[in-house]
């Protein structure tokens, strides 16, 4: 990004103290910032109050050119809904717990050095940013970004159940304890969900579940993915992209008393390993149907429930809803990346498909020649 006409341009960092080492950070800032021939740096601080919204609207009142943010995937989450739509590149610099966007668009993790790099001489990409709508049990609706899964359910209650403490010292490990808190309390429900697979409508609370495309299932959590990569190597959303403005959705309902072990095959061994490699993808068609999580994908969905249900937006706890609908935006977040970094993370079977589409295009457009 860098330009023989930079000298008026500025950066801007938004980053959570609690999270990283701020006065490390603010000096590589200002150092890479300084060498770019950039002004210096605008320099913000996350608070309780303001998780990164207003810090970030500031900035691009201000007219900043770019934007660094460091923190927690909550704090990512924050930065990404005020960015959104403006054009201005994010570089989002690995610290927290999860780093569960940095993670999906394939970006190094080994320190900050060379995403604070690439907000001044790297490439920019447009990924896909979702925006759910929030109804809650008092009839008020919230709209709120999440960049990388909203889910509503038990995997909403797990995360309320996390320990902070433990978090704080172990990272996504202390997830186990959530789960083992809420499984103990864990009762499905059902919910009424609708998948739009066209075009994004408006969405909101003025919609209601009465069309054709209506379906019901007893679940014990619904997710809502813009992509699907966990720490740990897990492929919760096996075909998940930033780039291919679909919202994956998951239905989580595992059966009987071994229920959750499929479940757990399914996440962890069907999708993280044996997806991997094309005679691992047999093996699994070969074994039949698998409902104890059943994957569908649109540019929009929406869910309903009879009672008020946990939800949480990208690891944080968000309240409790009884509708969820959820949209895709198609390139809405420009970011920036290394030079030269791809970051589609494509499962070797979506991959296979691509090229399959890429073959055929070849083939009609030499036939139309042909005719021509």
């Amino acid at each position: 990004m860098r330009s023989s006409t930079s000298a008026a341009r500025r950066a801007a960092l938004v980053f959570n103290p609690v999270k990283v080492d701020g006065p490390a950070l603010r000096a590589l800032v200002e150092q890479h910032s300084a060498e770019a021939g950039w002004a210096p740096p605008l320099l913000l601080e996350t608070s309780v109050e303001d998780p990164g919204q207003q810090t970030t609207r500031q900035a691009l009142e201000e007219g900043v050119d770019a934007l660094l943010v460091a923190g927690g995937d909550g704090t990512v989450r924050a930065v990404s809904e005020a960015v959104r739509g403006s054009g201005v590149p994010l570089a989002i610099v690995p610290s927290g717990t999860g780093n569960l966007l940095a993670r999906n668009l394939l970006l190094p993790l080994d320190g900050p050095e060379q995403m604070v790099e690439a907000a001044f001489d790297g490439d920019t990409v447009d990924v896909d940013i979702c925006v759910a709508v929030l109804s809650r049990p008092d009839e008020t609706t919230e709209e709120h970004a999440f960049v990388v899964m909203a889910g509503m359910g038990l995997d909403a209650a797990m995360i309320a159940n996390t320990r902070p403490e433990l978090k704080k010292s172990v990272g996504w490990v202390a997830y186990v304890d959530g789960a083992a808190r809420s499984l103990a309390r864990a009762e499905p429900f059902r919910v009424m969900y609708e998948i739009d697979r066209a075009r994004a409508r408006p969405i909101g609370p003025v919609r209601t579940l009465t069309s054709a495309r209506l379906h019901s299932a007893r679940v014990q959590s619904i997710l809502f993915a813009n992509c699907g990569e966990l720490p740990g190597g897990i492929s919760l959303i096996p075909d998940g992209s930033v780039v291919d403005g679909q919202l994956d959705v998951a239905l989580v309902q595992p059966t009987g008393p071994l229920g959750w072990l499929g479940v757990w095959r399914k996440v962890w061994w069907d999708n993280s390993v044996l997806r991997r490699t094309r005679a691992g993808r047999a093996l699994v068609e070969r074994r039949g149907r698998d409902t104890s999580v059943r994957y569908l994908r649109g540019v929009a969905a929406e869910a309903a429930t009879p009672r008020p249900q946990p939800v949480e937006l990208d690891g944080d706890e968000f309240g409790e809803a009884i509708r969820v609908a959820c949209r895709v935006e198609k390139g809405g977040l420009t970011v920036a990346v290394p030079k030269g970094h791809d970051v589609r993370r494509e499962q070797p079977q979506a991959q296979e498909r691509r090229a399959a589409r890429e073959r055929r295009a070849a083939r009609r457009a030499k036939k139309r020649g042909a005719d021509a």
